[in-house]
């Protein structure tokens, strides 16, 4: 079994995009995000956890971003999904 530590938080007030070497490709659960460099494959297994990484370019903050596409009590749970997308390297600082 495969244990990983909790991901340190992100900075939600800075602005974050999808790692330019990061190519989403959607499937029925949501979407897989391979990263050319590491070669590493990441799971995205919601829809709007999807639309959030692809939008994030259009928004001044991470926070903006989960105001405008996420409900307020899922936030929580959303910040920390994207804590563990920047920790692979998924998404970054724009």
């Amino acid at each position: 079994m495969r244990v990983t530590a909790p991901a340190e938080p992100i900075a939600l007030g800075r602005a974050w995009r999808l790692h330019p070497n990061v190519a989403l490709r959607e499937e029925s659960f949501g979407a897989l995000a391979y990263h050319y460099d590491t070669r590493r494959l990441v799971f995205l297994k919601s829809r709007a956890l999807v639309e959030l990484v692809a939008s994030l370019e259009q928004f001044e903050s991470a926070d903006a971003a989960l105001v405008a596409l996420i409900p307020e009590a899922e936030r929580p749970q959303y910040a920390r999904a994207m804590a563990r997308l920047a920790a692979s390297e998924v998404i970054d600082v724009a």
